[in-house]
């Protein structure tokens, strides 16, 4: 009886010190609410399944372009091109993904038509009616091709901005539930982890010191990385957009294609795969520049996507 009493003191003891760890760890420590989101710039909406941040910036009356941007980085990866295209006269539109940055966590499926809806509620919020220009960066992609698909009349044009698709992409153990992905991202340092890694997205990290800093404010709000683990989860039994893409590649809308060449996420190799699917597409390669083309080159990227919008009808 004494050993049992021990082995359950200790046991006891453990699971106290793990908790306790597990606390003092974890990032998530603040609620997103009114507190928390007057640190943040733009404005906010709530729309059906939450609270969305989004900017808007640009004369009021010019064409709209939607920026879409990647699967956990919020709307500022898009700095370059917003400010870019808003000084050339366009009227643009940045938001933050359910789950990320200053917008709601719900605790709902993250799946494509998640993204899809709050995308089509912000734009009647804002009372869009014509045909936007959409733009979606890296997972932004998947998005916007989706989007396009439910509603072909209200996107004049595409781009894609190292564009990464839903390829059913299997799940690791420890995503497979909300424990085991707590224990990993807090006591096993994943979510530190998750943030460093962003740095892979760059040829040359050293240029942007700030950025791991940047994606840990996101990080401290609850609800985030379990909003990522569902979208991972949606993504993993979410069907190939491939046909998607072909049903896209054969209407009329103009589409640009741009793409880092030393991408080492969505290698450049790609870029051939979905050219066949969209064979009346404009591809823009970019020299010297990795997952984040539009950040590491916009004296290339920006013009270029200019050119394109003038272009278009």
């Amino acid at each position: 009886m004494r050993i049992l009493r021990w082995t359950l003191a200790a046991l006891l003891l453990a699971c106290i010190g793990a908790w306790l760890a597990y606390a003092i760890m974890d990032p998530e420590r603040r609620p997103i609410d009114a507190a928390a989101r007057r640190e943040a710039p733009g404005h906010f909406v709530r729309l059906a399944d939450g609270v969305t941040h989004y900017e808007v910036a640009g004369p009021d009356t010019a064409r709209v372009v939607v920026l879409a941007v990647a699967f956990s980085v919020p709307a500022y990866l898009s700095d370059s091109l917003y400010q870019g295209l808003a000084d050339s006269g366009f009227r643009v539109i940045r938001f933050d993904y359910y789950g990320r940055g200053w917008s709601d966590r719900p605790m709902v499926t993250y799946d494509q038509d998640l993204f899809v809806r709050q995308l089509a509620g912000l734009l009647d919020s804002l009372r869009v009616k014509r045909p936007v220009s959409l733009a979606g960066l890296s997972f932004g992609a998947a998005i916007a091709t989706s989007f396009t698909v439910r509603y072909p009349e209200r996107v004049g044009s595409l781009i894609y901005v190292d564009p990464v698709f839903n390829t059913g992409r299997a799940l690791r153990p420890e995503e497979r539930s909300p424990l085991a992905w707590n224990v990993h991202m807090v006591l096993r340092g994943g979510s530190d982890e998750m943030a460093r890694g962003q740095l892979y997205d760059f040829l040359h990290p050293e240029r942007h010191p700030d950025w791991v800093a940047r994606y840990r404010v996101g990080q401290q709000f609850k609800g985030t990385r379990e909003a990522l683990r569902r979208t991972r989860a949606a993504i993993a039994v979410a069907p190939h957009q491939a046909e998607q893409l072909r049903l896209l590649g054969a209407q009329p809308r103009g589409v640009l294609i741009v793409w880092g060449r030393q991408d080492r996420v969505a290698p450049f190799s790609e870029s051939g795969a979905l050219l066949a699917a969209m064979p009346r597409a404009a591809l823009l390669p970019v020299d010297s520049a990795g997952h984040l083309s539009h950040l590491e080159r916009p004296d290339v990227v920006v013009p270029g996507v200019v050119r394109f919008l003038r272009a278009q009808p």
